[in-house]
Parts: C-alpha cells; structure tokens; sequence
C-alpha cells in the first residue's frame, strides 16, 4: 500500500492550499518542503537590521480577502490578523495632489472631475457584483460554468479583453484617472498596449473596493504559520530542508502535486512525461523579473503629499504614457530609466514589524527577465521625486536583482513573481493547453498534477491553484 495518499512538493501558498483541500478530504497528506522555512512567496525575513521584519514577497493582500477558499480557513483561531489602512492605494503625482484610492467607489470617484460619473459607471455595479466575479475568474476556463451574474461578468469581459491603454482612452479624459489605473494595470508585468490587460486595472481596482488591500499582522510569513497549523491540526505531515531532485525520491504515494515552476516539474517527473507534453511545457514562456528592495528607516517616507502616508500601498511612476514606456522597454529586455515602483509602508499600520519609532519599506520595479542589473538608483530617484529627503531617512537597504529573486525561490524563473507571462494566450492554458490544466499525463504509478502559480488563475496569494488541483486530485483518488 503506498505510504501517503498524497505527497505535496512546495509549501507556497498554493501548495498550503492542495495539502489543506486533501487533509479535510481525509487524505493522509505529507508538504515537502526545501528551504527551512514554509511559505514559498509567504516569508517574512529579518533582510536588514535586527529588530526589523520585511516580506520578502508578497506583502499586501486583496486576493486572499476575494478568495473563496481563504474565506474557508480558520485563521484567525491560528493568529493571523489584518492591518487596513484608510487608504487602500495612492498614486502621487508631479502636479497636484496624489490620487487616494478608497474603499467607496463614490468618495474615489469624487477625485476625477469630468471622469467622476465613468469610475461610478465601471467600477460600480462590477464591486457590487465582486464576489460573482472573483468566483468565475479565479479559477479553470474548463468545466464551464454558468456565471451567478451572467450580465456582470458579460460587462466586465468587454471591458477587461481591451488593453489597459485602450480602456483607459475610451472611458477617461482627465490624465489622473489614466494614471491611477495604468498603475493597477501594471501589475500585469505585461505591456499596456497588449489586449487583456484591464483585466488587471479592472481586478485590482475591484478588490480596493470590496475587500481592501491589507496587511498581515506581523508579516506576511504569518499567513503560511497560520496554514501550516491549521494544515497539522488535519493530520498533515510536513518536512522541511529536504530539496526533491529526482521522483526516485518521493515516497509512495497514489498522488504527487508540485507546486513549483513547470521547469522543476520536468526537471523531477521529465522521464515518465510524454515526448508532446515535455515539448509543450518546455515551450512555455517566461516573462520579465522584478527588482526588489528592502528598507529599514528611521522614520516614514517623507512624501510631498502627506496623504500619501494612509496608504499600505503605493504605485510611482506619473501619468499613463510614462509608466507605458517604462512597462515597454521592461518587455523588451531594456532598463527602464524612469521605472513603474510598487511600494508598501507596512509599519504605518503595524507596528510589530520595527523597533519603537522606526519603519521598514518594501519596494520592487520591473527588471528584465534574468537581470542582474541593480536598479537601486532608479528606484531611489523615483521615490525621491514624489518624497523629497527621502535618502537622508534610509538606515539600511537589502537588494535582490531579478536573478537573485530567482535563486532566492526557483518558481521565478527570470526573477518572474507570476511563474509564467500571464497574457491571453497563457492564462486559462497554463502550463500547456488541456482541459484540465492540473493533470500531469505520466507513466508513473502515482498521478501526477501541477498546482502552483504556473496554473489558472495565476500570480498571486489566492490558494485557488491548489484547491483546484487537489479537487482533480481527490476525484481520482
């Protein structure tokens, strides 16, 4: 009899989420997991000076409030926590104040001017119908399902199909509303230009008004603390620092879920895999890297705004065309010389992560697919632009080029957060175009599935990967 019902490789938030769906099933579940620590993009690290506390990856959390299968965890009886802040999103500006975005769709609106009755027209009715919409689109394109709203998701499709560029020009007039969505957009890591790429403005904007943008208390690690507990507290199994190389190394088990990069799948099961699916697989596309880093200050940012500081998360990068050209020579394989910059002020609205008085800063830009070029300069030049005197706060800074991201966690390959270009043409197919994206076609004597972020829905702290690869996999167990 085999020695586990299922075997988990990674511990990411999407590998948390299969091993979970298989523990309350009754599946006897055992996570493998390299590094020393749980929670692949879910890790809080002391990056800089004792006392301060910095995630590494994801840090800010809308999608894991939308998520269907987050709402299904007992977190909180496992000591996670959530930081709001009364700002969900700013966009600072050269001229003029920055834009605030906020949970009310009408108080957001009332920035834009001529654009105000546009931003009430989309984003109200598609918040309103947020959980109908979060349902369809987070998850497989296959078995196709009947929408709950049918009318809103059919709304929101026309708009989301168009490119960010596109949509922006045919709904806003006024420059502020353009930028503010060309940075939600930007987090596409996808050329505005490119079609499908308001689904990301769209998506984004969504949450901020139905769920926020939030923190977690303590770090982002403590989200991964609080699965993994609740994971053992179903009977789960758990090694840590033991790296997979080869499938002579899993024990028995009736099914084996990666939740790795596709390159790490063929690298571990490439031998039992079909000529076609290891050709498809090896054919799937990368894009660019981030450049990521990490500040202990001695005080908060000193933003010319001041409004500014009631925002968690920050997007730099001015109007529309700039962060277009920025986004555009990324993709192209050059440095940008005025980079798009996301930013997070965590200790604005958790204290637990600084000394008493003191404050950490996570930034990161877009950076060339397997850069080691160190953008701290531009980082820094766009942060001074809008916070003046920002250099004379920063105590210490830790970097991570696009390639160091990549050994940091080998899902990025490139440095890639979203483990795969997450374009129309891989999005629903990801990693290779079949019914269901999960099943690994093998000749082992275990089933083999795919369920990280190289699956639907994508990048991002949702778990929706691993849920849906673990319900393929307990339909065949």
């Amino acid at each position: 009899m085999p020695s586990y019902d299922a075997v988990v490789i990674g511990s990411g938030p999407n590998g948390l989420a299969a091993a979970i769906t298989l523990a309350r099933a009754g599946a006897k579940t055992l996570i493998f997991e390299a590094k020393s620590s749980l929670g692949g993009g879910l890790r809080t690290l002391p990056l800089t000076l004792p006392g301060y506390h910095h995630d590494m990856c994801a840090a800010a959390h809308p999608l894991a409030q939308a998520s269907p299968f987050f709402k299904s965890l007992p977190l909180d009886r496992y000591g996670v926590q959530w930081a709001f802040s009364p700002v969900e999103v700013a966009h600072p500006l050269d001229d003029g104040p920055a834009v605030l975005i906020r949970r009310s769709v009408a108080e957001t609106a009332a920035q834009f001017g001529r654009d105000s009755a546009a931003y009430r027209r989309i984003f109200g009715p598609l918040t309103a119908a947020a959980p109908a919409l979060i349902d369809q689109f987070l998850g497989p394109l296959f078995p196709l399902r009947v929408p709950r709203r049918p009318l809103s998701v059919l709304y929101f499709a026309a708009l989301a199909l168009q490119s960010a560029r596109g949509m922006a020009a045919r709904n806003f007039a006024d420059p502020r509303t353009r930028a503010a969505f060309a940075g939600m957009a930007a987090h596409s890591l996808i050329p505005l230009e490119q079609p499908a790429t308001a689904a990301f403005g769209l998506i984004l904007g969504i949450l901020a008004h139905a769920v926020g943008w939030p923190l977690a208390v303590g770090g982002s690690g403590r989200i991964a603390e609080g699965m993994a507990a609740y994971f053992r507290s179903l009977g789960g199994e758990i090694i840590t620092d033991h790296e997979v190389r080869h499938w002579r190394e899993i024990p028995s088990a009736r099914a084996v879920l990666f939740d790795t990069s596709p390159r790490t799948l063929l690298r571990i099961v490439g031998d039992y895999l079909p000529v076609a699916y290891r050709a498809e697989v090896g054919r799937y596309r990368y894009g660019p890297g981030v450049f990521k880093l990490d500040y202990a200050l001695s005080a908060p940012v000193p933003w010319r705004d001041p409004a500014v500081a009631g925002a968690g998360t920050v997007h730099l990068g001015g109007g529309m065309d700039e962060i277009r050209a920025g986004e555009r020579d990324v993709w192209q394989g050059r440095l940008p010389a005025r980079p798009y910059v996301l930013l997070i002020q965590p200790t604005l609205f958790d204290s637990s992560r600084a000394p008493e008085g003191k404050h950490t800063l996570w930034a990161y830009c877009h950076a060339p697919h397997g850069s080691h070029a160190d953008l701290t300069a531009a980082v820094e030049a766009q942060i001074e632009r809008f916070a003046p005197g920002f250099r004379e706060v920063i105590l210490h800074r830790t970097t991570h080029t696009a390639a160091q991201m990549e050994a940091y966690n080998p899902n990025y390959i490139g440095g890639d957060i979203n483990s795969g270009v997450q374009d129309l043409r891989q999005l629903f197919t990801r990693p290779a175009v079949r019914i269901n994206p999960y099943r690994v076609p093998s000749t082992t004597e275990a089933a083999v599935y795919i369920c990280s972020s190289a699956t639907p829905p994508g990048g991002g702290v949702h778990g929706m990967g691993g849920y849906y690869a673990a319900k393929s996999a307990l339909r065949a167990l």
